[in-house]
């Protein structure tokens, strides 16, 4: 199992101490990653890391797909890649309908097929085999809906990738969006991944979407590489109370009431009374009470929080669970040094 260093949503602190980030790239963590909402985008910032690191890979987890045309996005990551040495993994996700439509402009559409053809798109520009063309339900190119001139034309990359083959990973959440990465996807990012649960809530989803994908040994290579919070701690508790709040927010507001991704996500950890507690509060507008209805155990089971014995012995579960790259969400010198300890 391979570690990386996951920065979410980019820490202006990291900017005016990149120690971390050099420590992590010279004890030779696979990659960095950053992500994006509606806030700092991720692809500076993925810039920043590339020009001050010299061999961890950088990844965007994710880019909004959304945001950016798949055109947009396939010369973003064949720049960063070109700038970095090829060291470029492309994160991408469709987010949210309070996101994308909100803050976008943009109708959620068809996240499902969205992605299918985006991934599309971005494979065939970066192939560089031909100019493109694609006629999809979401993308056409050239584009010829409502109010086009007709000028469009298929094109193709001006300048040669330095990879035609950068990874791609996807987000996702729900079954039919994990099977779709399986399936054309390089790689998956899972977030409030339980070891636990992997194997009754995604083991026959990945299989059925490697069965679906036209390459040979597709699970052999494919990356499972979850994000956790992590601290070295003899303060359980209170490690335990910086990560509630991200976990009432995503279950409790991130989507609304039957439409909120990450507490179904925990209903089939087996917390559905919890993840409904912390829903009915969180939309009444009592954050606290949300924050308190986390459970505990929920908490242990999608982060790693600890003494150093602890979590040593916590790690078992996560290698032997499907995670290939166990992405370390922290930005504690102490707690990064002795993962790589651990693991490295």
């Amino acid at each position: 199992m391979r570690l990386g260093l996951n920065f979410g949503y980019f820490a202006t602190g990291v900017a005016h101490d990149r120690s971390l980030l050099e420590e992590a790239d010279r004890l030779g963590f696979h990659s960095v990653w950053t992500a994006e909402a509606y806030g700092a985008d991720a692809v500076t910032p993925l810039a920043w890391m590339a020009a001050h690191t010299s061999q961890i890979r950088v990844g965007s987890g994710i880019m909004q797909m959304p945001a950016r045309t798949p055109a947009m996005t396939a010369m973003t990551a064949a720049t960063l890649d070109q700038m970095s040495g090829g060291r470029m993994l492309l994160g991408l996700g469709v987010s949210g309908p309070q996101v994308v439509e909100g803050w976008h402009g943009v109708p959620y559409g068809k996240p499902l097929q969205r992605t299918r053809e985006y991934v599309a798109i971005v494979r065939a520009i970066l192939a560089r085999e031909a100019p493109v063309t694609f006629d999809g339900t979401e993308y056409q190119l050239p584009y010829t809906g409502p109010r086009a001139t007709g000028l469009g034309k298929p094109l193709k990359l001006i300048s040669e990738p330095l990879r035609a083959d950068i990874p791609i990973y996807l987000a996702a959440i729900g079954p039919k969006n994990v099977a779709l990465a399986a399936e054309i996807a390089d790689g998956w990012l899972p977030i409030f991944f339980s070891p636990e649960h992997f194997a009754d809530v995604y083991d026959a989803v990945l299989e059925g979407g490697f069965a679906r994908s036209t390459e040979p040994g597709k699970a052999d290579r494919f990356d499972v590489a979850p994000s956790a919070f992590t601290m070295v701690t003899d303060d359980v508790a209170s490690a335990r109370m910086i990560v509630k709040p991200t976990l009432a927010l995503y279950i409790g507001g991130m989507g609304a009431r039957g439409t909120n991704f990450y507490h179904d996500l925990a209903a089939r950890y087996g917390f559905e009374a919890a993840a409904d507690e912390i829903q009915d509060h969180y939309l009444a507008g009592d954050k606290q009470a949300a924050i308190l209805a986390v459970p505990d155990a929920l908490v242990d089971e999608v982060s790693l929080i600890g003494s150093e014995a602890q979590i040593a012995e916590r790690l078992d579960a996560w290698r032997e669970s499907a995670a290939t790259t166990l992405l370390l969400n922290t930005m504690d010198r102490a707690t990064v040094r002795t993962l790589a300890q651990l693991v490295l």
